[in-house]
């Protein structure tokens, strides 16, 4: 039934390797030196920058308009600056931790 010709062909790994690949199931390999925070150090940077200041300005906002909206002096802006710096720092560590597959 079976013809054995003597070349046995890719192996069942080699063959399950493609066949995920073509059904889009296995993510496509980083190319070499990419961690796929996005490469360059100006980008990076300019992560960093754009996380850490947005989640201040959030938390300045948020602060200020429960001031507005209490009439109380800025105690919730003092409040929420804090909490907007630590979210700011959460979300770096966040992105740039080492994920489980990195540490073993």
């Amino acid at each position: 039934m079976s013809q054995d010709d003597g070349d046995p062909g890719p192996s069942f790994e080699d063959r399950l390797k493609v066949a995920r690949s073509k059904q889009g199931l296995d993510a496509p390999p980083t190319p070499p030196g990419q961690d796929g925070l996005g490469g360059s150090a100006w980008g990076i940077g300019a992560r960093v920058g754009v996380e850490l200041v947005s989640a201040l300005v959030v938390a300045v906002a948020i602060g200020y308009g429960l001031d507005r909206i209490f009439h109380t002096t800025p105690i919730l802006t003092a409040v929420f600056v804090p909490l907007g710096g630590a979210a700011g720092v959460a979300n770096l560590w966040r992105v740039f931790a080492p994920k489980q597959s990195d540490r073993g």
